[in-house]
């Protein structure tokens, strides 16, 4: 039997050389494939359980919400008006208690440059329950006072010192050193108690 095999239109192919050269890599491409198929289903998995967590913290915070709602409601209500003055009053005047003013005092002490003192000192609670201190200070110079606002900035007890306005003093002052006085804002962070010997 003949058989005629035209190899110009099915020409000669070496399937062994070709499973031999790209065999190797198509295992390794399959390999890869899997790997980030399993990856793929594990961040899946990942992000459900994330978002399941995120469903119910937020489903606990709109319940505290309307809980507190319901509280501002009570607190709110014309009845309960003088008990809710006398807290916010009682709160208020815990939070200026709690200002000890030895400590307050010794800090300014360790920061107040040479020829400049203070004048007057006023506590007062932010909106944000934050204690702020304001100063009245007075000087020869405004360097004293820049100095002090330096030494106030890199103490661990001021937080966002600044200058607030200064004004220079009547000529006829008793007190000629005191040529400028300065309003100085700071927020002020008492030290825990114990930490200075905790007198208040």
């Amino acid at each position: 039997m003949r058989v005629n095999i035209n190899l110009a239109t099915q020409p000669y192919e070496d399937a062994r050389l070709f499973w031999k050269r790209w065999g190797g890599g198509l295992v390794a491409l399959g390999l890869v494939t899997l790997v980030l198929l399993y990856f793929t289903v594990a961040g899946w998995l990942a992000a459900r359980q994330d978002r399941s967590l995120i469903d119910k913290t937020e489903q606990q915070i709109a319940s505290r919400n309307l809980e507190r709602s319901k509280a501002q409601a009570t607190l709110n209500a014309p009845q309960n008006q003088t008990t809710r003055d006398q807290s916010a009053f009682l709160n208020d005047l815990f939070e200026r208690k709690a200002l000890s003013w030895t400590q307050l005092f010794e800090e300014l002490e360790r920061v107040m440059p040479a020829r400049l003192h203070v004048v007057s000192i006023k506590p007062e609670i932010t909106p944000d329950k934050q204690l702020k201190i304001e100063l009245m200070v007075a000087g020869d110079s405004r360097d004293g006072a820049l100095e002090l606002v330096r030494k106030m900035e890199s103490s661990p007890r001021f937080r966002q010192t600044q200058i607030d306005s200064e004004q220079q003093s009547d000529q006829n002052s008793k007190s000629p050193q005191d040529m400028v006085q300065f309003h100085i804002s700071a927020l002020y962070a008492p030290a825990a108690v114990g930490s200075h010997g905790g007198a208040p």
